[in-house]
């Protein structure tokens, strides 16, 4: 069997469209210096599904991109165990 369909053009190209990351910002509490945005930033990084973060520790903000929309409750608790506040979305 052929990989070309019977009209000559190649059937075996098939696009793959990589999945939209989502990106959401949300506050949290109680971060005020460099230590903070590590703990912060390391605790959401290793969440299941994050593929990038970025603390703003002086707007108390956290930018969370991740293959589908964030597990708040799970991300909750991980600024929660690094010994942080999340306040909700900003």
């Amino acid at each position: 069997m052929s990989c070309c369909s019977e009209n000559g053009t190649c059937s075996t190209t098939a696009t793959v469209e990589a999945p939209a990351a989502v990106t959401t910002v949300y506050a949290v509490a109680g971060m005020t210096c460099g230590h903070c945005e590590q703990a912060v930033g390391k605790a959401v990084s290793a969440l299941a599904g994050v593929t990038a973060v970025s603390v703003d520790v002086q707007a108390g903000l956290v930018t969370v991109s991740a293959e589908a929309e964030p597990d708040e409750a799970a991300l909750r608790a991980a600024i929660d165990d690094a010994g942080y506040e999340l306040t909700g979305r900003a």
